[in-house]
């Protein structure tokens, strides 16, 4: 997906380092702000996989490392809860002054508890939703196991979190102290979406009953039922992030900003993939969709290859065109069903074919109609089927202009 690496500066003047997940044709609707997970950092896949969602139905997202973290600077020891919610408030303000203001907050796990907490200083901010989030931040201390009370006596102690050792304060726990969730989630005033596994081991499921009860209205819930904490199967992240983008489209206008396109901008395709894989995110008319290959070719399968998109279009076109054919004469045609299957062939196989060397593309097409149509009225659409304007294209010279954009 298109994305800016970015930096900004923390309260303490260190800076923080971010990546700008954007549309594929750069023209946001509106913009997310993401928070991970305790001790994580921006570019786990899990918030790839949402945020990629997210972009495809026009929604930028901005991900960031909180201090200490990742590539970002400063002293993870030096930092709480209250700093969490200080990096995402001075990201917020960061959005508003060099893009826009965001209008969706999204959290995962600690970072859940820190955008409920950060949505009341985010004025612009309409929905919230939170991943695997505990209803108190003190619930990090069950992750801390027996070092909690080492840090309590000693002030201090090396913890092991998810691969790697950190060292946590005595201020760490005490800030947790300071913290009233449910007076923050009563006093939200904002959309709210809570996404949880009820096989999650790390953040119990009872963790989103107590999110979703204080809350007021509107609320929603969803079950990741397969999902572990950190979302690690992608079916279960790319899930998320689908449920996630449909949601967060009711909260953002739907309208862009700039002055009416003209047809021939309305109509334009733009694709775009990254520097590895074959993930590549698409803009058709304003809808967003994704291209990859199968997994036998070496792609992860996450969306339908470039040949299907074709047999697609020309699916689309003869059910389309049949169905135009039919309303004009009023036949009784009650749907249309095509199917459509691609394969290259040796070019001397085809007795009807010109081209004798090489290989061919053949497309097969079964056209089933439904409805009480007689003989001669199927004979006949089957013969509108070959004037559809997709198969007409792909029967006749085809003139691919390219150039170099500088």
């Amino acid at each position: 997906m298109q994305f800016k690496n970015l930096e900004f500066k923390n309260k303490e003047g260190q800076t923080l380092s971010a990546r700008l997940d954007l549309p594929v044709d750069g023209k946001p609707l509106a913009y997310a702000l993401f928070a991970h997970c305790f001790t994580c950092s921006k570019n786990i896949k899990a918030i790839a996989h949402i945020s990629r969602a997210l972009t495809r139905e026009g929604i930028a997202v901005l991900r960031f490392d909180f201090t200490g973290l990742g590539e970002s600077e400063g002293d993870f020891a030096d930092t709480n809860f209250s700093s969490n919610v200080d990096d995402l408030i001075v990201a917020a303000d960061f959005l508003k002054s060099n893009y826009e203001a965001p209008k969706i907050l999204i959290g995962h796990s600690f970072g859940g508890a820190a955008v409920l907490q950060a949505a009341a200083r985010i004025s612009a901010s309409k929905a919230v939703v939170t991943i695997a989030a505990p209803a108190d931040p003190q619930h990090v201390k069950h992750t801390l196991g027996s070092a909690t009370d080492t840090i309590q006596n000693r002030g201090q102690a090396v913890v092991r979190l998810a691969g790697r050792t950190f060292t946590l304060k005595k201020q760490f726990l005490d800030d947790l102290e300071f913290v009233n969730m449910k007076k923050t989630l009563q006093e939200l005033n904002r959309a709210l979406l809570v996404l949880h596994s009820p096989i999650d081991e790390m953040v119990g499921i009872e963790n989103a009953a107590q999110i979703f009860q204080a809350a007021r209205h509107s609320k929603s819930f969803i079950s990741l039922d397969t999902a572990d904490h950190l979302l690690s199967k992608p079916q279960d992240s790319l899930y998320a992030g689908s449920v996630i983008s449909a949601w967060a489209m009711k909260y953002v206008s739907a309208l862009k900003k700039d002055d009416p396109q003209s047809a021939a901008a309305q109509s334009q395709v733009i694709t775009r993939i990254g520097k590895s894989g074959y993930v590549t995110d698409i803009m058709a008319a304003g809808h967003g969709m994704v291209a990859d290959e199968p997994a036998t070719m070496g792609g992860t399968g996450l969306g339908p290859a470039p040949y299907e998109y074709l047999m697609a279009g020309l699916g689309a076109c003869t059910a389309m065109t049949l169905r135009m054919y039919s309303d004009r004469k009023k036949w009784p045609l009650d749907g249309v069903t095509v199917k459509l299957n691609h394969q290259k062939i040796d070019a001397a196989d085809c007795e009807t074919c010109e081209t004798k060397e090489g290989k061919l593309d053949q497309i097969e097409r079964e056209i089933e109609l439904a409805g009480p149509l007689d003989d001669q009225q199927k004979q006949r659409l089957m013969q509108i089927a070959a004037r559809c304007p997709v198969h007409r294209t792909l029967h006749s010279e085809i003139i691919v202009n390219s150039k170099l954009k500088t």
